[in-house]
């Protein structure tokens, strides 16, 4: 059981500046995609059962946020070629930020301590963040159900 996370971002603040590396070795900012809602989803690593339930449910939903306007970027501290290898085994139609300085996880506060079967140790809460047109933090889902998720953040567009 995944202990539960205290957020320092709160609905309404400005969303944290992102410039990360994507599957493509390209460089994506935040900042570029103002007037457009982005959904930012932080994982835990690539290919494990969750993390790719997850990925899969937003890939099979991909044409509708595209239809909204949506951005959807899937941040994990997994390298580039991790992404590229996640991305082509499941189809992945969307880019995937590679966090490996852990810039982008800290900024939005969700690199912590976890537990696993009594485990202790620091990584990526499953989190997701809507960030708005404008450029602020529109929702927050600290808690996600892989396979729910992305029907849920859907709805939220």
């Amino acid at each position: 059981m995944a202990k539960d996370i205290e957020l320092a971002l709160k609905v309404g603040d400005a969303a944290p500046p992102i410039s990360a590396l994507t599957t493509d070795g390209s460089t994506v900012k935040l900042s570029e995609q103002k007037g457009k809602p982005v959904i930012l989803y932080f994982y835990p690593k690539d290919d494990t059962p969750g993390c790719t339930r997850e990925a899969c449910a937003f890939r099979d939903l991909f044409a509708d946020f595209k239809k909204k306007g949506a951005v959807v970027w899937g941040v994990s501290v997994d390298s580039v070629k991790s992404h590229q290898k996640f991305t082509e085994k499941f189809k992945l139609p969307f880019p995937l930020l590679a966090d490996e300085e852990k810039k982008v996880v800290n900024a939005y506060g969700v690199w912590g301590e976890k537990v696993f079967m009594g485990r202790k140790y620091q990584g990526i809460h499953r989190v997701t963040f809507l960030i708005g047109p404008d450029g602020r933090i529109k929702q927050i889902w600290p808690k996600v159900k892989p396979e729910e998720h992305a029907a849920e953040v859907l709805a939220a567009l």
